[in-house]
């Protein structure tokens, strides 16, 4: 059995200047987990498969291709895969996602 705590998983380096740390990656899917601090934001990008996104902690703006929303703990929320997508953190909070690709990308993300 592999315990992954996501809080304290180390993030990596990322186009974002996030904290992005991969707490799960198989050949099926992979799981990302995102922290942003107040008025950090991602850059809009596409992902080449499906996402969805679950918020853990802290309120966020996310966009998906034309569509913003305010969401916040224990929302789900589907991108479609090549969709234009990102998260702002506009608060005073921090903000954690759980970021679930599937299937596993084989292509990279790709900047807007």
């Amino acid at each position: 059995m592999k315990i992954v705590n996501a809080k304290e998983a180390p993030g990596g380096p990322n186009p974002h200047n996030v904290k992005a740390a991969q707490v799960y990656d198989s050949e099926h899917a992979m799981v990302v987990h995102l922290t942003l601090e107040p008025g950090q934001s991602l850059k809009r990008h596409l992902t080449p498969v499906d996402v969805f996104f679950y918020v853990l902690e802290g309120t966020g703006i996310v966009e998906v291709g034309d569509e913003k929303q305010t969401v916040g703990p224990d929302s789900l929320i589907d991108s479609p895969a090549r969709v234009p997508h990102c998260w702002y953190n506009e608060g005073d909070q921090t903000l954690r996602v759980l970021v679930v690709k599937v299937p596993r990308p084989i292509e990279q993300t790709r900047l807007l």
